[in-house]
């Protein structure tokens, strides 16, 4: 077993810290958590609201996302079967950081333009 102090380290590769962040740090998980917030959606409904995400990314995410317990999935017994998807306390406390780098984002967007214009001349 791994100890705790290492597995906490983020600057260490073998740590579950580091592999945690790697997970979470793409597009897309952080994406799909700014889309679930506070409301509970289904697959299709998650996919048509992140835009340009495949099918299969999406699946990846989500599963990926619920493993680390960051989501809920509930499957209700109907025909077909109505999937749903909710953030779980540990994902609404992780919104607030996405959250914080949405608005970081939009606060710097143009200063970011005009870099990139400079940098790319």
């Amino acid at each position: 077993m791994r100890d705790e102090i290492d597995d906490a380290d983020l600057l260490r590769a073998d740590s579950l810290a580091r592999e945690i962040f790697s997970d979470l740090a793409n597009k897309w998980a952080l994406l799909i958590i700014a889309v679930l917030d506070e409301r509970t959606l289904r697959f299709s409904e998650l996919h048509t609201m992140v835009d340009g995400i495949s099918h299969k990314m999406l699946t990846q995410n989500l599963r990926m996302m619920e493993r680390n317990g960051l989501v809920h999935r509930t499957v209700h017994p109907t025909v077909p079967p109505r999937v749903e998807y909710a953030l779980t306390p540990a994902g609404r406390a992780l919104l607030v950081t996405v959250e914080a780098m949405c608005d970081w984002t939009h606060a710097h967007l143009h200063a970011i333009e005009a870099s990139r214009h400079r940098f790319d001349a």
